[in-house]
C-alpha cells in the first residue's frame, strides 16, 4: 500500500495527541517511518509542533470529525491513522468508516465496548475486504492486560502443552491517573446505555465482543473477595469492564486458542489481613471515575507526574490439578498518559510491518509477540515470566 505518510496522528493538538507526536519525533528517527500531525486548525498544529520541538518541516493535515470529506481525504494519505479524538462514540464513527472503506489501518484508545461492538457489526466485512486493520483499545486499556494474558497463555502452552482455563489479572501497584478522555468516554457510554437497552447488554456481558459465542460464566469482580491462593484481598478494578471483553475477543479471534472454557477476571490486590480487607472495602465504595473531580478531555498531569507514574500487573494461571504459572507486566510511566501515548504509537508502528489480514482486531490478536517486543525495546514496558 503506497501512501504519502506511514502514520498520521489525528488529534495531535489534544493533550494525549501531543504526547504521541512528541514520542514519534525521536521514534521516527530509529523506526524509519514518515508521519504527519492532523487536527482541525493548522495554526494550532503549528503551535504544538513548536512547543514539542518537532522538526519545522513536520507535515500538517487539516481534518475535522464533523467534516466527513476531510476525514476521507486524510485516511487516503496514510497507511495508519492514530486517533486520540474521543469519546469515540461521539467523534469516531466517520473515521472508522473511512478507514474500513479505504483500507487504512487504524488504532485508537477506545474503552467503549458498546460502541466497539456496533463498529464490529457494521464495518467488519468492509475492513476484511479492503484489508484495513482496525485495532481498538491500544492504550492502558487494554494493551498491558491483553498482551499479558497472551504471553502467559503462550508460556502455559509451552510448559503444560495446553492453555490455562483460568487466569486472574491482578493490579499489584499503580501510580498515576486515568485520562480525561477515558472519563469522558465513561460518561458518554453511560448516557448512551440509558437510551438503548442493547448497549446495556454489551456492557454487562464479558463476551459481548465475541459475537455468537456463549462461553462459561465469568466472575463479576464487583465486590471485595479474599483469594486463598494469592493470600490477598481483591478489590474491584474499574478498567476490568473493557479489558476483560478485549481479552475474550482475542481468544475468539484466535479461534479459541485459550480454550472455549476460558475464565478471566481483573481485580486489584490490596493485601492480607484486616488492613487488606479495609482497603478493598474502601476501594469498592469509592468511585475512581464518574465524579465531578474527573479530568476533562485535554487536561492531564504535569510532566513530572507522568514521569513518576508506574504500574505493575500480575497475571496468574491456574489449572484444575493445582498447577500455576504467572507473568508480570510493568510500565515505567503513569498509565493514562505517559505509558498510553507510547503504547498506541508502538501499536501503529507494529502495523506497518504486520501481515495480519483486514478486520477488526485486538492488540494481542493482531500483533502478538511483535508488539510485546517493540514495547519492551522502546516503550518502557516489561513482560516477565515469574513462574
Amino acid at each position: 500500500m503506497s501512501r504519502e505518510f506511514d502514520i498520521i496522528i489525528y488529534g495531535a493538538t489534544g493533550y494525549t495527541g501531543r504526547l504521541v507526536a512528541e514520542y514519534l519525533i525521536n521514534r521516527s528517527k530509529t523506526g524509519g517511518f514518515s508521519w504527519a500531525m492532523a487536527g482541525r486548525s493548522e495554526t494550532k498544529l503549528a503551535e504544538v509542533r513548536d512547543e514539542i520541538g518537532a522538526p519545522a518541516d513536520t507535515p500538517f493535515v487539516v481534518a475535522d470529525a464533523s467534516d466527513a470529506a476531510s476525514l476521507d481525504a486524510m485516511v487516503k494519505r496514510a497507511r495508519v491513522i492514530i486517533t486520540t479524538v474521543g469519546p469515540y462514540q461521539l467523534y469516531g464513527n466517520e473515521l472508522v468508516a473511512a478507514c474500513a472503506a479505504h483500507g487504512t489501518d487504524y488504532v485508537d484508545l477506545s474503552g467503549e465496548p458498546g460502541w466497539m461492538r456496533q463498529k464490529i457489526d457494521t464495518h467488519l466485512e468492509t475492513a476484511q475486504k479492503s484489508g484495513a486493520r482496525i485495532v481498538f483499545s491500544c492504550g492502558f486499556d487494554s494493551i498491558p492486560f491483553d498482551l499479558g494474558v497472551y504471553m502467559l497463555q503462550e508460556h502455559c502452552k509451552s510448559v503444560e502443552g495446553k492453555p490455562a482455563p483460568r487466569i486472574k489479572g491482578r493490579v499489584r501497584a499503580m501510580q498515576g491517573t486515568f485520562s480525561g478522555g477515558t472519563a469522558a468516554s465513561l460518561k458518554a457510554t453511560m448516557a448512551a446505555a440509558a437510551k438503548d437497552p442493547v448497549l446495556v447488554s454489551y456492557l454487562t456481558n464479558a463476551l459481548s465482543l465475541a459475537p455468537g459465542f456463549d462461553g462459561p460464566a465469568q466472575p463479576a469482580g464487583n465486590k471485595p473477595i479474599y483469594d486463598d491462593v494469592l493470600k490477598s484481598w481483591n478489590a474491584p478494578f474499574i478498567m476490568a469492564a473493557i479489558n476483560t471483553k478485549n481479552v475474550h475477543r482475542t481468544n475468539f479471534l484466535l479461534d479459541h486458542d485459550y480454550g472455549t472454557d476460558f475464565v478471566y477476571d481483573e481485580m486489584v490486590l490490596t493485601g492480607d489481613g484486616e488492613q487488606g480487607e479495609k482497603i478493598a472495602n474502601h476501594m469498592a465504595k469509592t468511585p475512581t471515575m464518574g465524579t465531578e473531580n474527573d479530568p476533562k478531555p485535554g487536561e492531564g498531569p504535569s510532566k513530572e507526574e507522568r514521569e513518576n507514574g508506574f504500574y505493575d500487573i500480575l497475571f496468574f494461571a491456574e489449572y484444575p490439578n493445582g498447577t500455576t504459572h504467572s507473568v508480570g507486566v510493568k510500565g515505567d510511566k503513569d498509565p493514562g498518559y505517559g505509558s498510553t501515548s507510547k503504547m498506541i504509537s508502538e501499536a501503529a508502528i507494529a502495523l506497518l510491518s504486520s501481515d495480519t489480514k483486514g478486520g477488526i482486531w485486538t492488540p494481542a490478536a493482531a500483533l502478538g509477540q511483535a508488539l510485546i517486543d517493540l514495547l519492551q525495546a522502546n516503550a518502557g514496558l516489561t513482560f516477565t515470566v515469574e513462574s
